[in-house]
């Protein structure tokens, strides 16, 4: 199921009820993503392990059915929270994860891309979350090398783990728009995950390559990274005068933003308290108009 096309001059509906296509399920365009639930540095285990249970608890009361995670945060303690708080998982959880990174044991982030990496890299997941199946991994591409034959190679190892039936479909991540070309000579890609928020649209011709061919796009950094780029969004007196006449934050006004682009952005904001949580949630229904839409592209554009 989709979010139908604005008409001219309508505001689009962001709210979390709407739905969209992610491998083989339709799920709620506001997500999570659960990286901040390790330790700094996404390094170690949480500051507070029971806040961060009741978090993702919290999340799938909330409606929640699409978690974004990865073996290396932690690297493990992530998916072994997330198997804590909610396995058994209930009937249409998405739970999606990536490849092709590892950390040491100073928690510094490596490649880990190699095809007969990445394979272990699922199983891993696989492991950890206790699951036979995972809804989408995304192939994490760890430079800005041009796609070649090893980028192929690489998604030959998702198709071989997506043929199989250990993951429903193939994502890439970090990509440039050749990378997504590519990609979609060889396969089909349920999700690209790219960097991207007001502050930083490099990535804006993928979103509309991806909105053309009904693939899911899904904007990692929502609010900006790093710190500086964040304060730039949520400091801004055009999001936060948007933000006075809806009675949201700033935070509520980036996410609602990047909702109206298009019906196939899913969100995954990422949290480790419940109080962010329900603010996360409360951007899902919150409604932008043309002109409010219009202001905060002419600011950051």
């Amino acid at each position: 199921m989709t979010t139908p096309p604005r008409k001219p001059g309508e505001a689009m509906n962001t709210s979390m009820r709407s739905r969209y296509r992610l491998a083989d399920k339709a799920v709620w365009r506001v997500g999570y993503g659960a990286m901040q639930l390790a330790g700094d540095g996404v390094f170690g285990p949480p500051r507070d392990r029971d806040e961060a249970i009741a978090v993702l608890r919290a999340a799938v009361d909330a409606g929640i059915d699409h978690i974004d995670t990865a073996q290396y945060y932690g690297p493990g303690v992530v998916n072994e929270l997330i198997r804590e708080a909610l396995h058994p998982y209930p009937d249409g959880l998405a739970l999606v994860s990536k490849v092709a990174a590892r950390r040491d044991d100073s928690g510094a982030v490596l490649p880990y891309d190699e095809p007969d990496q990445l394979r272990a890299g699922i199983h891993d997941n696989l492991t950890t979350l206790g699951v036979e199946r995972l809804t989408a991994v995304n192939l994490r591409v760890m430079d800005n090398a041009v796609p070649d034959a090893r980028f192929v190679d690489q998604l030959g190892a998702l198709i071989s783990a997506r043929d199989e039936g250990l993951i429903g479909g193939i994502g890439i991540s970090n990509v440039s728009h050749d990378h997504l070309m590519r990609a979609l000579e060889v396969t089909e890609i349920v999700c690209v995950q790219n960097f991207f928020n007001l502050a930083a649209r490099n990535s804006m011709p993928i979103l509309d390559e991806c909105s053309a061919r009904k693939i899911a796009f899904v904007p990692f950094c929502p609010l900006g990274y790093p710190a500086a780029q964040r304060d730039t969004i949520l400091t801004n007196p055009v999001v936060i005068g948007v933000g006075t006449r809806h009675d949201a934050n700033a935070a509520q006004v980036a996410l609602a933003w990047l909702l109206s682009l298009a019906p196939n952005v899913l969100l995954i904001p990422g949290t480790s308290s419940r109080g962010h949580l329900a603010e996360n949630l409360a951007a899902g229904g919150l409604w932008l108009g043309d002109r409010e839409i219009a202001l905060l592209n002419q600011e950051f554009g």
